[in-house]
């Protein structure tokens, strides 16, 4: 991925993703997500809905994971990582950070990314995916989401909504940073001034 400024199209088309709410983001990523293909977006506007409530109410919690920073983050498509072996990790790669940041200050979304905050809401985002790694907040999002595959009387087994996590880890990084958009828009934006485009920057690896 190689950043490029953003010219009179780019800057239009950013501006219209900044017209879009947090869960058309959501419903965007869900739909544009393997396994989704075909699924009724009144279906996958009701997930994006769950996955942004869940994480919004997560109560935030230290990470256990160590921090490092990293450059080559543009030529990844990666703005973090977060690793669990051969221990817990969350990679910042600076120059998407920077990049991120020079982007806030062009298209005038300061008021909604603080300076410093773009970095602070990587960290608490990778924390949530480690949080939804194992445990009870992966059983609880997937109760939250209520994708019933499976019923045998008063028992119910649910399946994984693809996607979700990234949807739950947005919305609690922007609570619990206190920023006025889901960084989803922040890394929408990134994808459209950056080429070829590499998805998501953030990445999960186990």
């Amino acid at each position: 991925m190689t950043a490029v400024p953003p010219g009179r199209a780019a800057r239009a088309a950013m501006e219209e993703l900044a017209a879009l709410d947090d869960v058309e983001f959501g419903v965007r990523l869900l739909a544009n997500t393997p396994t989704h293909e075909g699924r009724d977006p009144e279906l996958l506007r009701r997930w994006a809905r769950a996955a942004d409530a869940y994480g919004s109410a997560l109560a935030p919690a230290a990470s256990t994971a160590r921090v490092v920073e990293s450059d080559g983050g543009l030529a990844k498509g990666l703005l973090a990582r977060y690793t669990s072996k051969p221990v817990p990790t969350v990679e910042l790669f600076t120059d998407t950070l920077t990049l991120a940041e020079e982007l806030t200050d062009r298209l005038g979304w300061r008021h909604w990314y603080p300076a410093g905050s773009v970095r602070a809401a990587a960290i608490a985002h990778e924390a949530v995916h480690e949080r939804l790694h194992h445990g009870q907040a992966k059983k609880d999002l997937k109760l939250a989401l209520d994708h019933v595959v499976l019923r045998a009387g008063r028992h119910r087994l649910y399946g994984h909504v693809a996607g979700a996590d990234e949807i739950a880890a947005h919305s609690h990084a922007r609570t619990a940073c206190g920023l006025g958009r889901s960084p989803l828009l922040l890394t929408a934006a990134l994808a459209t001034a950056a080429e070829p485009q590499h998805g998501s920057p953030h990445g999960r690896e186990k």
